[in-house]
């Protein structure tokens, strides 16, 4: 039985978009075995600021609706459900997340192509300070984090995420990529982990 009371909202990658593979299949797993108010899938702005405004206000949202709102947060989006993590107590699920993006992001600076809209888009140095503003090198709280990792990641390299959250109960699969291979297939395990391991518990 999956629970009524608790919600998730998804956070989606970097140029990704509430169409991405995971982001579908979480809308389709909510209609099939929950309801859709259960599940927000925000399309995140492209500036790490007001991606993080959004995020926070559809969390407070969620949390006005539901007793129990947890994250999950693929790649960048689990850059950005760490700090929410970080900064408002709530579990967290991180998929192959980013791991001190504004690092990589030096190597994207200029215009950049949305995968979904074909919208071009300026990276900038005021969008690197402000993901750097986000950065905890520290995890407090680390049970109240999940880790998934698949070893195959073509995108970033899975070491970074294991050190930083090695305190943190993970589920690490070898092969895999970047867009985790049978994620859809965790959401029962990843259910019961957030029922265990709540802001209350």
């Amino acid at each position: 039985m999956f629970p009524s009371d608790t919600a998730c909202l998804y956070l989606h990658g970097f140029l990704s978009s509430p169409q991405s593979q995971k982001a579908r299949q979480l809308v389709d797993f909510y209609a099939a075995h929950l309801t859709p108010e259960q599940l927000c899938v925000p399309s995140l702005p492209f500036a790490p600021a007001e991606a993080m405004a959004l995020a926070k206000a559809s969390l407070g949202r969620l949390q006005s609706e539901f007793a129990q709102v947890f994250v999950i947060g693929s790649s960048l989006g689990g850059f950005y459900a760490t700090h929410l993590a970080q900064t408002s107590g709530v579990p967290a699920v991180l998929v192959n997340p980013a791991v001190r993006p504004f690092d990589l992001f030096e190597h994207y600076l200029g215009p950049n192509t949305h995968f979904y809209t074909g919208e071009v888009h300026e990276l900038t140095l005021e969008h690197i300070a402000q993901l750097q503003a986000m950065n905890h090198d520290q995890i407090q709280n680390p049970h109240r984090l999940l880790l998934l990792l698949q070893t195959g990641d073509e995108t970033l390299d899975y070491r970074q995420a294991a050190a930083l959250y090695r305190q943190c109960p993970s589920w690490t699969e070898g092969g895999g990529n970047h867009s985790f291979d049978h994620f859809i297939e965790r959401m029962p395990m990843i259910l019961q982990w957030v029922a265990a391991h709540g802001p209350d518990r």
